[in-house]
């Protein structure tokens, strides 16, 4: 029986595949998903008094305590991500600190029709998109156990 050739596609993802089953490749993925959560626990670990003002400006009291637990949160869970202890723990933390700050901060649909409002809309969806990738995450990482 003869084999048939292999399509297009089979070639093409049999020349992927190694560079995606590489420990480097799927850290950078990590890396990119947690370099905003990173990069902001670092800026208010740096500039603590501005992490108040933002809890403030959300109107989360008391704003200190919320502006600590924030950055434990954000820098905890990017390096359980990062490093694959817990990881999928940390993933769901930020999936779920995600989705709880995209909805207090995001609220779009409280917005006049504008530019305002269209990248507010544009910014929360982002946001959800993030929320699945963490879940995805979470989902790989227990799958893999």
């Amino acid at each position: 029986m003869a084999t048939s050739p292999l399509s297009f596609a089979d070639r093409l993802s049999a020349k992927a595949r190694p560079w995606f089953r590489s420990e480097a490749i799927r850290f950078i993925a990590y890396l990119g998903l947690c370099a905003a959560y990173l990069q902001g626990g670092f800026n208010k670990l740096t500039d603590f008094p501005a992490a108040v003002g933002e809890m403030t400006h959300f109107g989360l009291t008391p704003a200190p305590v919320f502006a600590v637990l924030v950055i434990a949160l954000e820098l905890g869970a990017s390096a359980m991500i990062l490093f694959g202890k817990l990881r999928w723990l940390g993933a769901l933390a930020l999936a779920g600190f995600t989705l709880m700050a995209t909805f207090l901060a995001l609220r779009f649909w409280e917005l006049p029709v504008g530019p305002e409002r269209f990248g507010a809309a544009n910014s929360f969806f982002e946001h959800l998109g993030l929320c699945g990738a963490f879940l995805l995450v979470a989902w790989y990482d227990l799958r893999d156990k």
